[in-house]
């Protein structure tokens, strides 16, 4: 199986270079308005903003920073098939505009963006990032009524264009059986609160690159490219920042294109996709191992899984978990400057087959080594070193 992941150099207000429709699901985080941090990355596209701010204006400089937005989401929808899913990652604003404490609603006005373009709202996330703050209130402490509720959530929104997607050749059905989450995984990821996934930096890139973009956590992205699409499906992130919606899309056997506006993050998101492929083999057994270890623990309480999937020979709660394989990496090699291509594996790993059934010392080894895996995607200079000779050499021969 054949994926590619292309990044491109270039304003996520105009992405000319994707055609209408082309994509089947997008995954961002854009940068939020009214947060201190991106100030600046709004008022230099209107100077507008920058006077508002400066007036104390709150909410008219939180309407043009909007309008900003729109531009992309107008693009987004232009090339998003019918059927497809955006899934927003956007946190409220909460600030002080002329003495004036009070809150922004993101999430609101881009719901009502997508909401005017006829998209179905789905129901939505609140994912719980939760702070070590020791001083958790914001305000005047114990006495009212100045004293204000301190947000630890964001929102991920999800929304579809049009009609639910249909799926009517064999191949594509294949793709979506293939493509199936484990039943525990399901009943995580389709709850309304996530709390499981830190909002804590991650050991992905530099401080100063973290410090500039929207990022959010790999595992955030990946269960929402598994929940949302199938194998061989296109995703796109219209604000990729550091490359972490790439990286999951790679590792979930996707292909993807990443926009991103500022050069030197462009950098250090290629950066992260040469050290992707050995980190998303170990990923995708670390994931596996789960599910062995969440079968077995149902086995030892006397409630046995009934069903057994063919590719791994382990079993499954339901019928429609029975032909999920999760594909490894096998090739990962530049196709332009732009462009990497993948080769994902057809055949379950086989080192994982049958660990169902060998005996407990060798089942234990296997687990040992998903253990030791740096789940934080540690960057390889040597491999970042070899991408970017191969494509300067690919580039000398064009």
């Amino acid at each position: 199986m054949e994926t590619e992941i292309q990044l491109l150099c270039c304003s996520a207000h105009d992405i000319r270079s994707l055609a209408k429709a082309s994509v089947d699901l997008i995954v961002t985080s854009p940068p939020y308005p009214m947060i201190v941090m991106w100030d600046e990355v709004f008022s230099n596209q209107d100077e507008r903003i920058r006077a508002h701010l400066a007036a104390g204006e709150g909410h008219d400089a939180f309407d043009l920073m909007h309008k900003l937005l729109d531009k992309t989401w107008a693009e987004c929808d232009r090339v998003l098939k019918p059927g497809g899913i955006v899934c927003i990652n956007i946190g409220d604003a909460t600030r002080t505009i002329d003495g004036d404490f009070q809150l922004y609603s993101n999430h609101s006005r881009i719901l009502r963006a997508f909401l005017d373009r006829e998209y179905a709202a789905l129901p939505d996330i609140l994912w719980r990032k939760q702070t070590n703050a020791p001083n958790k209130f914001m305000g005047s402490g114990m006495l009212p009524v100045g004293a204000y509720v301190t947000y630890e959530h964001e929102y991920v929104l999800v929304l579809r264009k049009a009609r639910r997607r249909q799926f009517r050749n064999e191949s594509e059905k294949t793709l979506r059986r293939q493509s199936a989450f484990f039943w525990e995984e399901r009943n995580i990821w389709f709850s309304d609160v996530w709390y499981d996934i830190k909002g804590t930096p991650q050991n992905l890139v530099n401080k100063s690159a973290r410090d500039r973009s929207a990022a959010f956590p790999f595992e955030l992205a990946y269960r929402l490219i598994s929940m949302f699409s199938i194998k061989k499906d296109v995703v796109l992130d219209p604000f990729v920042g550091t490359g972490t919606t790439l990286a999951a899309a790679l590792t979930a056997g996707r292909s993807a294109v990443g926009v991103e506006v500022d050069r030197s993050l462009v950098g250090v998101a290629w950066d992260l996709l040469a050290s992707v492929p050995e980190f998303a083999n170990h990923y995708t057994r670390a994931r596996l191992i789960r599910h062995m270890q969440f079968a077995a623990e149902r086995t030892q309480e006397g409630k046995p899984l009934k069903y057994i999937n063919r590719h791994y020979q382990f079993p499954v709660m339901t019928l429609q978990e029975t032909e999920l394989l999760i594909s490894d990496v096998v090739e990962f090699m530049p196709a332009g400057t732009d462009t990497l291509r993948v080769e994902h594996a057809d055949v379950p790993q086989a080192d994982m087959v049958g660990v169902w059934d060998r005996p407990p010392s060798q089942t234990r080894s296997v687990e040992k080594r998903c253990k030791k895996i740096d789940l934080q995607m540690p960057l390889r200079k040597t491999g970042v070193e070899q991408c970017q000779l191969e494509l300067d050499i690919q580039k000398k021969e064009e």
